[in-house]
This record gives C-alpha cells, structure tokens and sequence, in this order.
C-alpha cells in the first residue's frame, strides 16, 4: 500500500490535471465554469472522489454532475495517459458546497460588520 504523502500526491497530480482538462479539453456546455475543490484517493487506488464546484452555485449541481458521469470514461482514460500509475481509480464525482457555504458566511458576516458600524 502506497504512503499517505504518496496518496496525497497522487490524488494532487489528479485534480491539476483534470482541471486543466476542464479548462482546455473538454467541450460538453454542462461543464463550463466548473471548477475542482478537492480529489481524494482511497489506500487501495480503486477510487479517487472528486469534489466539484461551480461559479454559479448548486442550480445546476445535477446538470453538470451528469455531464461529469457521461464523461467520466474519457476522463479516466486521459489521466491514466497522463499519471502514471498501474492502474487508475475509478472517478467518483461530488458536489461540494464550501465555497457557496463560505460566500453565505461571508454575506452574513458583512451584514454584522454593518451593522456595528450603523449602531
């Protein structure tokens, strides 16, 4: 079994990777402005699950989490190519919500900062 500093490399190299694929590679409109938050790998190398976000929030979770699915065949292919491994997880697609959880914090924390200063 591979070392967690080699898990956290590989699952690393993973989401660089597919990121540039989703910026420059894929042309499906489901996955425009998306972008990838987190790739974890589990000891085994049978699943690498990969959190994704989107600039216009969890509206269109199901849409581009399908699009994700339909093209998670290619995009396993492309990575294998790409990260050298023996054999290459299986891509396993979520959607995160932290950064719409963090920009709700944030409004929230704004209106208190207003607040204090109207008072």
């Amino acid at each position: 079994m591979p070392s967690n500093i080699r898990i956290q490399r590989i699952a690393d190299r993973i989401r660089q990777e597919l990121s540039e694929m989703l910026i420059r590679e894929i042309s499906d409109p489901r996955l425009r402005q998306v972008f990838i938050t987190d790739v974890s790998v589990d000891r085994e190398l049978a699943f690498a699950n990969v959190y994704i976000s989107a600039v216009e929030g969890a509206a269109r979770s199901s849409e581009i989490l399908q699009g994700l699915k339909h093209a998670s065949g290619f995009l396993r292919h492309e990575l294998a190519a790409r990260v050298e491994l023996r054999t290459f997880p299986q891509l396993r697609f979520h959607w995160d919500p932290t950064p719409e959880n963090a920009d709700h914090i944030e409004r929230l924390l704004d209106t208190l900062r207003q607040s204090e200063k109207k008072e």
